[in-house]
């Protein structure tokens, strides 16, 4: 950890409080549905979820590689363009998380980045080939193959149970959640967590710290993975809310259906090195789980607005990382402390507007809609 100065300190700060935002805006990724059904309790669900996310960012560092030396060149990127990057992922992280939709904090992170070095470099500093590769081909195709995959295991799970018991098939499959709960929390953090990995380890080789093509150290790893852990405890109740209660009324074989379609997703998406978005892999589950039981409800209206959120992420969070980019090149100093100081301003007070209407583990199950005002703040557990 030599040559660290205090920019690259203050980027790497910020990756992992990026991070931080990842684990609970995706926390409902893995745990939405078991929630949902009743097989785990909210508050032992994020727990389970977030101890495994740590376990899963050390089975594989893939992922981290195609952001560190593959979606832009690192040797045309300084620490102030990945800091620009990061505050425009943070704040469309946190801005979805106030209206509960469940957009993708990876398209954050990479538009963030991929608009801050844009900005900071000239197109020329983009790998637009690995773009198009590793990331938009991946976002179109995984929720597909997800839910076609999730749509047919629904089926056939009720299929083969329809003369058994409903409370045996119900107590079996919530069962079977525990663990498929558990293998999509692993998944997550294998995926996830390597991207804020390779975030750092690209600010250490813009820095110097590191060689070209080098791969995350252990501390960068272990620093990724307890971070998005505790996030991941947290637990981002609105989102939660959204994808257990919102797309469609969960019962315990579709989301057994659904988890194991996510965990099959993105562990072979890691293992290839393919950085996709973790939450359109699980909401296509989900939404696949609704059309295979028969005479489920599919609620269009609010996956029409959450494959909204998934077109205008990368773009809006590349306008964002562009601009502060802009402060930041052209500040210098003095840029870089106006973006950082806007940019918490901005999350405090979207923090201080989720208050109106907190939603935690005691009243995350109760509605599928999360507002964002109302005539007066109703105090139910911590707000999430």
């Amino acid at each position: 950890m030599d040559h660290i100065t205090f920019l690259v300190a203050v980027v790497i700060v910020t990756a992992l409080a990026f991070d931080f935002t990842n684990g609970f805006h995706d926390t409902a990724n893995a745990m939405a549905t078991s929630i949902a059904t009743g097989a785990l309790k909210p508050r032992t669900a994020v727990l389970v979820s977030g101890v495994l996310n740590v376990i899963g960012a050390f089975l594989s560092t893939e992922v981290a590689k195609t952001i560190s030396g593959g979606i832009v060149d690192d040797g045309l990127v300084s620490p102030g363009m990945i800091f620009a990057g990061l505050v425009g992922a943070i704040l469309w992280n946190l801005l979805t998380w106030l209206v509960g939709l469940p957009s993708s904090s990876s398209h954050a992170l990479f538009g963030g980045l991929i608009g801050a070095v844009w900005v900071g470099a000239g197109s020329h500093g983009v790998h637009f080939d690995k773009v198009v590769e590793k990331i938009l081909i991946p976002a179109v195709a995984s929720p597909v193959v997800a839910g076609t995959a999730a749509l047919i295991a629904t089926y056939l799970a009720y299929k083969l149970t329809a003369r058994a018991r409903k409370d045996s098939v119900t107590t079996g499959f919530r069962l079977g959640q525990i663990a498929s709960a558990s293998l999509v929390s692993l998944a997550h953090g294998t995926n996830d967590a390597q991207k804020t990995m390779g975030v750092i380890t690209l600010t250490l080789i813009s820095a110097g710290t590191l060689g070209h093509d080098a791969g995350p150290p252990v501390w960068v790893i272990a620093a990724a993975g307890l971070a998005i852990g505790l996030g991941t405890y947290l637990g981002g109740w609105r989102i939660i809310r959204t994808m257990g209660k919102g797309l469609t009324e969960i019962q315990s074989p579709q989301g057994f259906a659904a988890e194991t379609a996510s965990t099959t997703v993105t562990l072979t998406s890691a293992h290839l090195g393919f950085a996709l978005s973790t939450t359109q892999v699980a909401s296509g589950s989900i939404l696949g789980a609704g059309l295979g039981r028969k005479l489920a409800e599919v609620r269009w209206g609010i996956a029409g607005r959450m494959v909204a959120a998934w077109l205008i992420t990368l773009p809006a969070a590349a306008l964002v990382g562009g601009v502060s980019a802009s402060a930041v090149k052209h500040g210098g100093d003095f840029g870089t402390v106006v973006v950082a100081l806007a940019g918490a301003a901005v999350a405090a007070g979207i923090v201080l507007v989720s208050r109106r209407n907190p939603v935690s583990a005691h009243n995350v199950n109760d509605h599928h809609e999360v507002p964002v005002r109302s005539a007066a703040p109703t105090r139910v557990g911590t707000a999430a």
